[in-house]
């Protein structure tokens, strides 16, 4: 590595360019920015401090990417037109490779310089919408528009790749894609810039022991500090990223400005309306612990009528930002996703192997405000939120004219945030969430499950209990009768039955709008014992206005249990409507006839549980629909 010695042109003090590739090195004796040209040194002005954060970065920290060993040699550190900063690393690699590894909100994104061909024009600054894919830019995943901004560069230490200016303002555009890629427009060249990469973790950089430097604490600082309209003492819990604070004494929404504290305007006083309190400590996310730093009230007017719900601002600095949402009692921990794995279709949308549908689109509005936020909060600012279920999952958008966002929401029970919280007794939910999981899934699938098994236990027995068995197959006649209640009588032919098995006894005759009723004893041999059936038979047939129609029909069937092994006969006793004309009657006799009583019974019996748990659902989905601003678009939700 060549090193450039010289003497800062401000104060001459001894300075050293120790990377070929850096353009501006910040005097550390004196803070000017000086730019290495052609032919000597220039002095660009005075930067600020820098803004020290509980960041794990610093200048002079080593790390690995893609095999490849590199060093954190500079630092540039940017102001976002609506509040807040982010910091921009310089990572010169033993390569040769310029990197830069930009830090916001707890993220790590680590881009190079992509130069484009000359044939391509990336569209215009003004041109460029939120959600629009820059196909222009050759990316092994289209990268897609998800901000849109303007920062201005307020600090620097270290040595910068680039002529940075002081105070300087550029505008700039940040994409997203699939598979954590990233990529950054920098307006601020003509033609602009282009930086692609990815989001990282520590740990994929080699950094995963990296711990907060040691920093001078501004807690303090603001903590000893006075509101500027009450005089009651302020203590902020991320004082390095928030940018508005609510002073609880006077309740004053106040500008946070490194520190200094500036008064914007009182806000309405209304009686708290949190379940939550300011400083509460929660664990979730795999015992990870958060602290509610603020809260908001927010709400959508659909029809007439207003709906409101609670925000609550989680906090933990290694981990950065995430939210508990509340709404009629129900809670949900929502962490942001990236907006490029989303794919929209219409009122549909996908992510990670989920479909969403569409819930609600409205403009939400920020009603009320307590605590501190990471951005310049505006009681009455509205955003366009669209939210989209697949219980027990939420997906929501928020969409401004210049930024795009997706957050991931999971629903929580009130035992999951009372034992979060260690808390107890939080409201009872009334209604049905967008999406709160139907808690019935269990006994539909598990109901199902044991009628399947029901039926494949009948199919399995049907050859263990072996096929019906035809004992006797006989037709006899009745002859005429005297008169008309003086029955006749006639026996079969003998035949053998087995023990254990059930005996069916079918009887037929041709009757033709009329009847025979017939009564059959089965007579054991051996002991002249007697089973007695009773074999009615009618058939009937006409026509009327209605057309042709028959009743009953011509065979008709008796079952008798298991009777004991042997010899037996059959007694035929009938009398019929034509009893004058002899009648014949064909018998027979089966065995080990299957039924079906039992198993239907058992059937009918077992799918009571799921039947009912699917009237159930059907109930509770159409609450949860009725709620919702497309409640065409389904009836049944989304996944269990």
């Amino acid at each position: 590595m060549s090193v450039l010695q010289a003497n800062c042109p401000s104060c001459a003090a001894p300075i050293e360019f120790k990377s070929g590739s850096t353009i501006v090195l910040v005097c550390p004796f004196c803070r000017s920015a000086v730019a290495r040209t052609d032919k000597n040194l220039e002095d660009l002005g005075k930067v600020a401090d820098i803004v020290e954060s509980e960041s794990p970065l610093k200048i002079g920290l080593k790390g690995t990417f893609k095999g490849n060993r590199f060093e954190l040699t500079g630092r540039a550190q940017l102001k976002h037109e609506l509040g807040g900063f982010w910091d921009e690393w310089y990572a010169t690699f033993s390569n040769g490779w310029v990197g830069w590894l930009a830090e916001a909100q707890g993220k790590f994104y680590l881009t190079f310089y992509q130069p484009l061909p000359a044939d391509v024009k990336i569209p215009a600054f003004g041109t460029l919408q939120v959600g629009q894919t820059v196909s222009e830019i050759p990316n092994t995943v289209p990268l897609v528009v998800t901000e849109k901004g303007t920062g201005t560069s307020i600090a620097a230490d270290g040595e910068i790749p680039y002529k940075l200016v002081p105070n300087e303002r550029s505008d700039y555009a940040d994409l997203s894609g699939a598979g954590n890629a990233f990529g950054t427009i920098d307006y601020s060249l003509s033609p602009p810039w282009v930086f692609v990469g990815q989001q990282v973790s520590l740990a994929e950089i080699g950094l995963a022991d990296a711990k907060s430097a040691t920093r001078k604490a501004r807690r303090v600082a603001v903590g000893a500090m006075g509101c500027p309209n009450c005089g009651g003492s302020l203590e902020l819990n991320a004082p390095d990223k928030t940018e508005r604070v609510t002073c609880p004494f006077c309740n004053s929404l106040l500008d946070v400005n490194q520190g200094n504290l500036s008064f914007l305007r009182s806000l309405e006083k209304i009686e708290n309306p949190f379940v939550l309190p300011i400083g509460a400590e929660g664990t979730f996310a795999g015992d990870v612990k958060f602290k509610i730093i603020g809260a908001i009230v927010r709400n959508v007017t659909i029809e007439g009528e207003t709906y409101f719900w609670h925000e609550y601002l989680l906090y933990n600095p290694q981990i950065g930002f995430r939210w508990l949402v509340y709404s009629d009692n129900h809670w949900n921990f929502v962490e942001p996703i990236n907006a490029a794995e989303v794919i929209v279709n219409g009122n549909i949308v996908s992510y990670n192997g989920s479909t969403f549908k569409i819930f609600q689109d409205a403009p939400a509005r920020v009603e009320y405000v307590q605590g501190e936020f990471y951005w310049r909060v505006e009681q009455g600012e509205t955003v366009r939120a669209v939210d989209y279920v697949a219980p027990p999952l939420m997906l929501s958008q928020e969409i401004t004219s210049n930024e795009i966002n997706w957050s991931l929401g999971t629903y929580l029970t009130n035992a999951e945030v009372e034992r979060a919280f260690g808390i107890s007794d939080l409201p009872k939910p009334f209604s049905v969430a967008p999406n709160q999981p139907f808690t019935g899934g269990f006994y539909i699938k598990w109901g199902f499950a044991l009628l399947g098994l029901l039926c494949l236990i009948a199919i399995l027995m049907i050859p263990l209990g072996g096929l019906s068995n035809n004992v006797l197959s006989q037709q006899i006649i009745l002859p005429p009768m005297t008169n008309a209640t003086a029955p006749q009588t006639i026996f079969s032919q003998p035949f053998d039955l087995k023990g254990n098995r059930n005996v069916k006894i079918t009887a037929s005759a041709p009757v033709n709008n009329s009847f025979a009723d017939l009564d059959i004893d089965l007579i054991n041999e051996q002991n002249n014992e007697v089973e007695s059936v009773n074999v009615p038979i009618e058939y009937y047939t006409g026509s009327d206005s209605d057309g042709s129609w028959t009743e009953g029909g011509q065979t008709q069937d008796a079952t008798i249990s298991s009777l004991p092994a042997g010899k037996y006969s059959l007694r035929v006793e009938g009398t019929w409507q034509d009893f004058r004309q002899p009648l014949p009657v064909s018998v027979k006799v089966e065995q080990n006839v299957s039924r079906g009583v039992n198993f239907w019974l058992s059937f009918f019996l077992l799918a009571l549980l799921p039947v009912w748990a699917l009237i159930r659902k059907f109930i509770f989905e159409s609450r949860r629909w009725s709620e919702s601003m497309f409640s065409g678009s389904s009836s049944s939700g989304g996944a269990e």
